[in-house]
């Protein structure tokens, strides 16, 4: 099957991409990279990210996948717990972190393509510095790598848990079954078929859309790669090129929703097949819009960094039952226990435990394996969140357990709140998160992103979510700020959230 990339402008055959990776391989291993090594990159969406991603597979190591939001410090952190031997980093991302990175890692540094520096607003890129590896010339200068291909290790990812730094969640190698059985359920949840059209759209430091990445390289004809994602953009790389699957996350269905409806009516979505979303929780309300819009082909997935793919849930079964992320898919057990570890029966709140069984591959946490005792019961493990079974087996997710904000005795869940306020026209994104409070221990606060042109009080905003939640519930603290601190797979850097606000309130 031939194969295409299109970024911007560009098509890129696939034959093409697969060269560059294969000679990445050669010159990786001549820096001395060998199978179970961690190889660290930091870029943004791009072709050459995809080569990264094949020449680390060539050769068995384990692709550090460094979040290109991070600061100064949160990077070092990464490249030093890791190991990693090699660093790959976009040009003008480098600067930033230069002075953090080990003197035992080699750096080499990718061109920032236009198209990137379009879509975020970026002047010039610097220059590649002197003595420093340049991605493309480096690549080329050396010859196809040849030797037998040792098994992948995939992505070593840093998750922050419940509590503390950062940890990398390294996979071990497995078994041949558990590689199988791993594609297969990403087959699965995914609908992918072999000759599909699909896009690139979350970042792929997260393991979503690599993981969705990796089996669009495996079996699509067409690739699209957006640098960053744009409601319209999207909707418009759909109707071009007929795109058949795609792998949101909510904050994407949101930006489209929120779109005026003559710019939706104007594109044909007709050609899409299927559409997974999961990374964050999704309002109903959304998830509903969706289906009217493109037909019941949403499917929600659920997992973890640690567990991989644990849930899934077509339309037609959330329909069913509004809010589930799904069933525990084949071969996958899920558990909800009390604080004490008995297993709770179906409709009671707990925290989810998971055992992914031949599905993923095992973890331990980097130099911190004592970190993976604390996390496992019984064969199961648990990322923090907490939720319920139904007495169908379908898993409602309630909050994560550090997002909960306990306030005058009573236990709030955030995403609760943010499911209703971002249903407000005048709400373009939300996030809830508490905050110390000399009389009830906590506060919740209420950040809104107003939307341009119908922007709303903070009074009109909790009379619409006294509309729809308890009193107790609605935060008497509405900041509006102007930008949402967002990574581009929706997560909300709530951290951040917290000390800019305790910066303009102390």
């Amino acid at each position: 099957m031939s194969q295409t990339i299109i970024f911007g402008a560009a098509a890129i055959r696939g034959e093409a991409l697969r060269d560059g990776a294969v000679r990445a391989a050669s010159g990786l291993a001549a820096l001395g990279v060998v199978p179970g090594d961690r190889i660290a990159v930091m870029m943004r969406n791009e072709p050459a990210y995809l080569e990264v991603i094949l020449a680390a597979d060539r050769l068995g190591a384990a692709l550090v996948a460094i979040n290109w939001h991070f600061r100064t410090d949160e990077a070092a952190h990464v490249l030093t717990d890791s190991g990693a031997r090699v660093l790959i980093v976009h040009a003008d991302l480098l600067p930033s972190i230069a002075a953090s990175v080990p003197g035992d890692v080699t750096v080499i540094v990718a061109p920032t393509p236009p198209e990137v520096l379009e879509a975020y607003g970026i002047g010039a890129a610097p220059a590649v510095p002197p003595g420093v590896l340049d991605w493309p010339g480096w690549r080329d200068a050396h010859p196809p790598r040849t030797a037998p291909t040792p098994p992948s290790l995939g992505m070593m990812l840093y998750t922050s848990g419940t509590t503390g730094r950062a940890k990398g969640v390294r996979r071990l190698p497995g078994t041949p079954e558990q590689h199988d059985s791993a594609r297969r359920i990403r087959n699965l949840v995914g609908g992918a078929r072999q000759g599909m059209r699909t896009a690139v759209v979350g970042p792929l430091y997260h393991a979503g859309p690599a993981s969705s990445a990796r089996v669009a390289l495996a079996q699509a004809e067409l690739i699209v790669v957006m640098p960053r994602f744009d409601a319209e953009g999207l909707l418009r790389a759909i109707e071009e090129h007929r795109l058949t699957h795609l792998a949101l996350v909510p904050i994407m269905l949101v930006r489209l929703l929120k779109l005026p409806e003559p710019v939706r009516a104007r594109y044909d979505v007709s050609s899409l097949e299927g559409v997974t979303h999961g990374g964050s929780a999704c309002a109903p309300k959304v998830k509903r819009g969706m289906i009217e819009w493109w037909g019941p082909i949403l499917s929600e997935t659920y997992g973890s960094t640690e567990a991989s793919l644990i849930a899934a849930s077509r339309s037609e079964e959330w329909l069913r039952f509004p809010g589930t992320v799904g069933r525990a898919l084949p071969g996958t057990s899920i558990r909800i226990l009390d604080e004490d570890g008995r297993v709770l029966p179906p409709g009671e709140v707990g925290e989810i435990y998971v055992d992914s069984g031949p599905n993923a591959l095992p973890f331990t946490y980097h130099n911190m394996p004592e970190e993976r005792a604390q996390v496992e019961r019984d064969g199961h493990v648990t990322n923090g969140d907490v939720g319920y079974l139904n007495e169908e087996g379908f898993l409602f997710i309630t909050e994560r357990k550090r997002d909960m904000v306990i306030s005058g005795g009573v236990n709030i869940y955030p995403a609760e709140i943010e499911a209703a306020l971002i249903t407000h026209p005048g709400v373009l994104d939300c996030a809830v998160f508490g905050v110390p409070d000399a009389e009830y221990g906590e506060a919740l606060v209420a950040a809104v992103q107003p939307h341009k042109g119908a922007a709303a009080s903070a009074q009109q905003l909790r009379e619409h979510l006294r509309e729809h939640l308890a009193g107790y519930k609605v935060p008497r603290r509405i900041w509006l700020v102007d930008d949402m601190p967002r990574d581009s797979m929706g997560k909300v850097f709530k951290r951040r959230l917290r000390e800019a606000y305790a910066g303009v309130n102390a």
